[in-house]
């Protein structure tokens, strides 16, 4: 393009080329070790995410939750997301034609029944999931208390998701509702432990089983 200087920088351009270093120093520098090859894969996208390799050590997985959460998506299963961050960040190209990625938390009503309840939106949100709730992936990489409304709701209605990716963020209720959810062993889950956490990991996490989802077809 016309216009632009050209800048003394000497850095990689080309994408392909940063893409395969980024996920060599990821291989080099985090302990990958206790985990499973599919389980490793996942881990390794976490961390290309946030940028430290540390987390790895924060990563938990329920025997059979990549698996799981696998399955679901061939079967078409839906996406629910706390909120439109990590739906917006799931890529989904792919995803299997007819996979729904959803977001209730700006849903007509959501706002009124949060109050009425006296908690967050979040929160509130999830109980528009009530009848998708079986079979789907629950994704949550913002807000602890959806997380525990998810589990209130799990314990409640008896509902049985195929996986739920609990890594919200923050420095209240995160630690608690990721723990509360790593207790729940009926439940699949993928977790980030700790006060870490977010939106782009959270996504990552579903776009690293949806390539391995591809990869075994």
């Amino acid at each position: 393009m016309s216009g632009f200087i050209e800048r003394p920088y000497d850095y990689l351009r080309n994408p392909e080329a940063i893409y395969a270093r980024s996920f060599e120093t990821i291989r080099m520098e985090a302990d990958l070790s206790r985990f499973t090859a599919e389980e490793a894969d996942v881990a390794t996208r976490i961390i290309h995410a946030c940028g430290m390799v540390d987390i790895a050590a924060d990563v938990g997985f329920t025997p059979g939750a990549v698996a799981a959460g696998m399955q679901a998506m061939r079967a078409g299963r839906a996406i629910l997301c706390d909120v439109q961050m990590v739906a917006r960040g799931i890529i989904q190209r792919l995803l299997p034609p007819g996979v729904d990625i959803a977001c209730t938390l700006d849903d007509a009503g959501v706002a009124d029944h949060a109050q009425a309840l006296q908690t967050t939106r979040s929160a509130a949100a999830v109980d528009l999931w009530a009848n998708r709730i079986d079979g789907a992936i629950l994704v949550f990489g913002n807000a602890p208390t959806a997380l525990f409304r998810l589990l209130e709701c799990v314990s409640q209605a008896g509902a049985q998701p195929a996986l739920v990716v609990g890594m919200p963020v923050g420095f209240v209720g995160a630690v608690e509702s990721k723990q509360a959810l790593a207790e729940r062993h009926e439940l699949a889950s993928i977790i980030v432990h700790g006060r870490r956490g977010g939106s782009a990991m959270a996504a990552a996490t579903v776009n690293a089983i949806a390539i391995l989802s591809r990869a075994a077809s």
